[in-house]
């Protein structure tokens, strides 16, 4: 299979790791192109540092290129005209997850809703544990999957997790929630490391989403993402069992509780010559995840960006979504219902939207 060639909108820090899984796997994916609109001293600079052409608007991009589709990571604000671009040359689009409000999810729906391709990079819940996760949970181990209780990310993010954790799609809940701000010492940022001892205010938000027979519970507190001191926690249960990203347990049959352990099964230590990389994940004496990209030190969400960039493949070729832009909005939706929920401390019950007729 031929490496897939895509275009990338955007050069800021989420862009890049698009750039760097297609530098890291040229066998799978080949960059095209990066359309920005920063100085061409800038855009130089990036040419060199990727080694791929860099443009200064989609339409110098597509006059010498041909992607089979294109990553879309910029400001919000810009988005909507940028994914018509486009659609008007019927390239399917890759959005990077973005906070929309609910204008400019109405906005994109209508884009969809005229012809528009879009999927969504949302690559949490393609993380190695949280697929092993998900095929233990579709092997039928603990039941129907009932209960969800995820504490890993910020608002639309860990939505999605409960969601794709619950099999749940566009039905409407019932939503409660209340805001609490407690301290914690302060944590490293996106760019940086502490320089010295602080503690701040984290505002915690705990929700809960009620589906009718099934429940998501959502706890995060601000800072919480990438805390050396607050761990990520998600619990999944059924009536035969539960499952956290550390094990599972379930009934062999009405007299025999088992437990087995999600085991992270790693190439490159001590005598092992395979190069250092994520192999997979074993349970239960099988494997329930291997990496689909062994061979490069890629780090757990660099795996995921690449399955989402292959989910976008076969997306174009087949037409299988894997996170419609649908999805997105229906977990943006949700987290601002959450929202209203926590400032009216009154449960506030959703409605159907208009994007679930596109799903």
């Amino acid at each position: 299979m031929s490496p897939i060639p895509f275009a990338v909108i955007g050069s800021g820090w989420r862009a890049e790791f698009f750039l760097r899984v297609a530098k890291a796997l040229p066998a799978h994916f080949r960059a095209t192109g990066i359309v920005t609109g920063r100085p061409a001293a800038d855009q130089a600079a990036l040419e060199q540092e990727w080694g791929v052409p860099v443009f200064a608007s989609i339409d110098d991009l597509l006059a010498a290129t041909r992607p089979e589709f294109a990553v879309v990571s910029i400001r919000p604000e810009h988005i909507v005209d940028r994914i018509g671009e486009l659609a008007a040359h019927k390239v399917p689009v890759l959005l990077e997850t973005a906070a929309f409000d609910h204008d400019q999810l109405l906005a994109l729906n209508a884009l969809v809703a005229a012809g528009a391709k879009i999927e969504v990079a949302e690559q949490y819940f393609l993380h190695p544990v949280l697929s092993a996760m998900r095929a233990l949970i579709l092997d039928g181990l603990i039941g129907t999957p009932n209960y969800a209780h995820v504490s890993v990310l910020q608002t639309y993010h860990s939505i999605s997790m409960m969601r794709k954790l619950l099999g749940i799609g566009f039905e409407n809940a019932t939503v409660t929630a209340s805001r609490v701000t407690l301290p914690v010492v302060k944590g490293p940022g996106r760019y940086d490391q502490p320089e010295r001892y602080e503690v701040i205010a984290a505002a915690q938000t705990i929700a809960t989403f009620d589906f009718g027979d099934k429940v998501g519970v959502y706890d995060f507190a601000n800072g919480q993402h990438r805390s050396r001191i607050r761990a990520p926690r998600v619990t999944v249960r059924g009536e035969c069992g539960e499952i956290t990203p550390e094990r599972i347990d379930y009934l062999m049959d009405e007299r025999t509780p088992m437990t087995a352990e999600l085991q992270r099964m790693d190439k490159g230590h001590f005598v092992n010559f395979e190069g250092y990389h994520h192999a997979g994940i074993v349970a239960a004496g099988r494997w329930v995840y291997r990496n689909p990209f062994p061979g490069p030190h890629l780090f757990d969400d660099e795996i995921a960006v690449a399955t989402c960039l292959e989910n976008m493949r076969v997306y174009v070729e087949r037409g299988i979504s894997s996170y419609s832009f649908a999805e997105t909005a229906q977990d943006c939706y949700l987290a601002r219902i959450m929202d209203e929920a926590a400032a009216a401390q009154s449960a506030v019950t959703t409605t159907s939207q208009p994007w679930s007729r596109h799903a």
